[in-house]
This record gives structure tokens, C-alpha cells and sequence, in this order.
């Protein structure tokens, strides 16, 4: 049972909506948003997901485009 299935809320600071999606803290800390937690997953809700989907767009199609050589 993951952290999400438990009831998380948003851990982005100043944010307490319900959670949507979990992701590696780093990466998120790598997209400019603020977490509040030290651990290493982090919850975040819709509407901060979607803002670091926005983000990170470029950087998740190079590591894409890096598998799809062959």
C-alpha cells in the first residue's frame, strides 16, 4: 500500500490538498517546487503534479529520446 492510498496530503509547502501522485523528492526539489518532508518519496496533489510535468517536459523527452536510438 503505497503513500498515496494511505490519505498523503500535498507535501509542497503552504499546500494541503489531497494527494495524487508520489515522486522521488530530488526531482521535484529539481523543478523549483518547495517540499516539506525528508524523506525520500513525496506526495503531491493535482494540481501541483501538473505543474511539474510543465517543468520538467524538456528534460523527460531527452531521457527518452536517449532509449529510443535504436
Amino acid at each position: 500500500m503505497g503513500i498515496i492510498a494511505k490519505g498523503a496530503k500535498c507535501n509542497v509547502s503552504g499546500c494541503d490538498n489531497d494527494g495524487f501522485r508520489s515522486l522521488n523528492t530530488k526531482k521535484i526539489e529539481g523543478a523549483g517546487l518547495r517540499v516539506s518532508v525528508n524523506s525520500k518519496k513525496a506526495a503531491l496533489c493535482k494540481d501541483h503534479y501538473k505543474e511539474w510535468k510543465k517543468e520538467t517536459r524538456d528534460d523527460r523527452s531527452l531521457e527518452r529520446a536517449r532509449f529510443d536510438i535504436y
